[in-house]
């Protein structure tokens, strides 16, 4: 069969997404050594902490050592706040970028950290969901490889969704925000573990979900609905129980997620226990947990809902309490 390499990379275009809010992700077809193609697609903040780790990889070839050293392609980080117009004129750099990748000796071309950045996930198989709020829009590469004007003319500034603090929070990294109970925010990206990127002002960084509500209509949950029958997941840390509705697990346990609750505190299931545990030490059962892992170096739980301002969550009990009698038959037996 011979080593597993890429052959080559493509850009074909970008696509603009709305749920959970709206952002842009880049459409690769990936030529692998067989000759088989997969269309992969990959939001820029992505592409550049891959980036960042091929660098830390190979200090000598990224020029950290001697700048004259350097191989390892540049890429322009990203911006604080991009729009459909920054999405459409990254992709000849980008282009670029993935040309030069493939012209590394084998060592980077074909090392690991690469080959799994650019492998087929199962998101990049499920079509994203139009049901929600808008179907999805695709922008595609001119064939002249120029960028067309007729849609430059159409670019337009991403209309974020606005959210008020219900609690004070204070920071506790350079790469979060403080807030005041009332402080109006921007949310630029909402991530699965709980912290949701915002800006206010001149003011950006990461901060808990739980401490917001929408500023349209606060009284409406934005929680998706439970999933009483369970979703695999992997325990890729351990974590030890403080509050009674949690629960605790060691590193490597298999768990099942019933409720995903946007806080970052999900309710899972492990045989005849159920409770709530951090989203951001969960990943799908069968994936590669390194991306993962590095996710946790950087950012660890969110902060649970402290204070009075914050209503609190809803329990493990009481999600199991809306259930059918059948459904609590299901969920109390062993896996």
């Amino acid at each position: 069969m011979g080593d597993t390499f890429i052959r080559h990379i493509a850009l074909l275009g970008f696509e603009k997404r709305y749920v959970p809010s709206q952002h842009y992700v880049y459409m690769f077809l990936v030529k692998w050594q067989d000759l088989s193609e997969k269309l992969v697609y990959r939001r820029f903040t992505e592409i550049y902490e891959f980036h960042k780790t091929l660098k830390e990889m190979f200090p000598i070839e990224a020029g950290d050592i001697n700048p004259e050293n350097r191989i390892i392609p540049h890429l322009p980080a990203p911006r604080w706040f991009d729009g459909q117009r920054a999405a459409e004129n990254r992709q000849g750099t980008l282009t670029e970028y993935c040309n030069a990748l493939m012209g590394l000796p084998v060592k980077i071309s074909r090392c690991p950290l690469l080959l799994d950045f650019f492998k087929v996930r199962p998101d990049d198989l499920k079509l994203p969901t139009d049901s929600q709020v808008k179907k999805p829009e695709t922008y595609l590469v001119p064939k002249d490889g120029k960028t067309n004007a007729a849609a430059a003319d159409i670019t337009g500034p991403i209309i974020l969704q606005t959210y008020r603090a219900i609690a004070d929070y204070e920071k506790s990294s350079g790469t979060e925000m403080a807030l005041a109970m009332g402080d109006v925010v921007d949310v630029v990206e909402k991530g699965e573990s709980g912290w949701w990127f915002c800006q206010m002002k001149t003011k950006r960084g990461w901060v808990p979900a739980s401490y917001l509500e929408p500023l349209d209509s606060p009284d409406e949950t934005e929680d998706p609905e439970p999933n009483y029958a369970g979703e695999p997941y992997v325990t890729i840390k351990a974590y030890t129980a403080v509050e009674e509705d949690e629960i605790s697990l060691q590193e490597g346990e298999t768990i099942e997620v019933i409720h995903k609750l946007l806080d970052g505190w999900w309710v899972i299931r492990k045989e005849d226990a159920t409770g709530h545990f951090p989203a951001i030490y969960l990943q799908k059962a069968g994936q590669d947990i390194a991306q993962a892992q590095r996710q946790i170096k950087s950012r660890g739980a969110p902060p649970r809902r402290t204070g009075p301002a914050v209503p609190p969550r809803p329990s493990a009990d009481l999600i199991l309490h809306r259930c059918s009698d059948s459904t609590k038959r299901k969920l109390a037996s062993p896996v």
